[in-house]
């Protein structure tokens, strides 16, 4: 009954908690955009199997997701930081043992007071705890949320990587395709200026073509060759940037598509603004962070205060193994111990104000967090209706060219115009067609980057919950 009273206070305090109260900080708005909420799911739990539609595409994320090192990298820290928060957990509750011990000492002549050799035994047998803390003020608790946060925000940061790696690989794929694209247009534009080459040499011999002719159809081929040349080029590095992106050689039976029509992206809408706060796992763990900060603050603040710690078991102990558990043999032990920080030569200041200038920081790691998340996604979609805007122009400048082309070569055939005005034709076809693949690459790159600044791209299935 005595150790009622101390037993009820002990469990009062142990309520205590000095970590500061969390607040989500104010961000100043910048660079945000007017968004109409969006019917269905958001970016963020789109998966990427339903943006990416190309087959070869999703073949290749897949073979990515599984051997990238980086994202393996990833997967172990967070790992890692998984264990140290159930380490820091465990301190929260006793930890009971089982003890055995057992000796036998020869004590000589010289050292005995009956002048005689002696031997002593003792054994014991003890179950108990050692150095239990009674978290009077909350210290191993703002150590076990300290650790918990951090282990969530590792595990957002995976979140994170994820989503950079499935963008880099998709922005990867389309270079590659791309590339192929133009080289395709290269060697079909080879092939026509062989034939022209070929057409304006039988002219020549047959004396209606002159030598300027003959020498302007040689140099066109030569610098078609260059662009074939250039473009195989390209396609070698893309394929090996990919591959390097995967982790792993691609599999034999891949193969990419031949044009970006048709890799489609599906496209996505940004929702409100405040979505993004929400959603998008960088933020997510920039707030863990912070409230990790708030629980170093409280484990700084705990250490001014007085801390006790319990050893205490029961057993038994005889001086003879065979009566180890004999009646008469049990034993006990309690022993509390106090620990009142008196003069530490400002150590513990020192720990605080360090608590506290760490929170300030993972403060403003959070602001510029936000600030940056909703630049990228104005940037974002600024980038998608400039390039759709800017791809449907150059289309119809492609289809002009075709037309200024098709003439030219018809009036240089029938003979009322000089090579020269079918030369500038062909070339302004071509840079026509290049631009048209160029900027479909651009609104394709967009409309992932877009995709990604939401949050997507760490979920493979809208339908299954990460």
């Amino acid at each position: 009954m005595k150790l009622l009273p101390l037993t009820l206070a002990m469990a009062l305090l142990a309520g205590c908690s000095l970590m500061p109260d969390y607040r989500q900080p104010e961000v100043e708005s910048i660079n945000t955009w007017r968004g109409a909420r969006q019917q269905g799911l958001s970016a963020a739990d789109t998966g990427w199997r339903e943006v990416f539609a190309d087959p070869a595409l999703i073949q290749a994320i897949e073979q990515t997701l599984e051997y990238n090192k980086d994202l393996r990298l990833a997967l172990l820290n967070v790992e890692r930081y998984r264990a140290q928060y159930r380490i820091q957990r465990a301190a929260l509750l006793p930890s009971i043992s089982v003890q055995g011990s057992g000796s036998r000492q020869r004590v000589p002549e010289t050292a005995n007071t009956n002048g005689k050799d002696s031997i002593s035994s003792s054994y014991s047998a003890n179950v108990g705890l050692t150095a239990y803390e009674l978290d009077l003020f909350g210290r191993v608790r703002s150590l076990e949320q300290q650790a918990l946060e951090s282990y969530l925000a590792r595990e957002q940061g995976l979140r994170t990587a994820q989503i950079a790696l499935v963008a880099n690989v998709t922005n990867a794929y389309l270079n590659w395709v791309a590339d192929r694209e133009l080289l395709t247009l290269s060697e079909q534009t080879r092939t026509i200026e062989a034939d022209n080459l070929e057409l304006v040499r039988k002219r020549f011999d047959l004396g209606i073509a002159s030598e300027l002719e003959l020498s302007q159809a040689q140099a066109a081929l030569e610098d078609v060759n260059v662009t074939l040349s250039r473009y195989r080029r390209l396609s070698e590095l893309d394929r090996n940037a990919l591959t390097l992106l995967v982790g792993a050689p691609l599999q034999s039976d891949w193969q990419p598509a031949d044009k970006l029509d048709v890799a489609t992206i599906a496209g996505v809408e940004p929702g409100l603004p405040s979505d993004l706060l929400t959603r998008r796992p960088d933020l997510l763990a920039a707030e863990h962070r912070l409230r990790a900060a708030d629980a170093d603050i409280g484990a700084a603040r705990a250490a001014f205060f007085p801390s006790i710690s319990l050893t205490t078991n029961v057993g038994s102990m005889s001086r003879e193994l065979n009566d180890l558990f004999a009646a008469g043999s049990g034993s006990w032990l309690f022993m509390p111990s106090l620990n009142l920080p008196i003069f530490s030569a400002g150590r513990l200041d020192a720990q605080l104000e360090t608590a506290k200038v760490d929170r300030e920081i993972a403060v403003t790691n959070y602001q510029q967090a936000v600030q940056n998340a909703f630049t990228e996604v104005s940037n974002a979609l600024s980038e998608r209706d400039g390039y759709t805007a800017q791809l449907a122009a150059q289309e119809r400048a492609e289809i002009a060219y075709a037309r200024y082309f098709e003439i030219a070569d018809q009036r240089y055939h029938n003979g009322v115009d000089s090579m020269l005005t079918r030369l500038d034709a062909q070339r302004n076809l071509v840079s026509a067609q290049q631009a048209s693949i160029s900027a479909r690459l651009a609104l394709m790159q967009a409309q992932v980057d877009l995709y990604r600044a939401l949050g997507g791209g760490w979920r493979a299935d809208s339908s299954v919950s990460e």
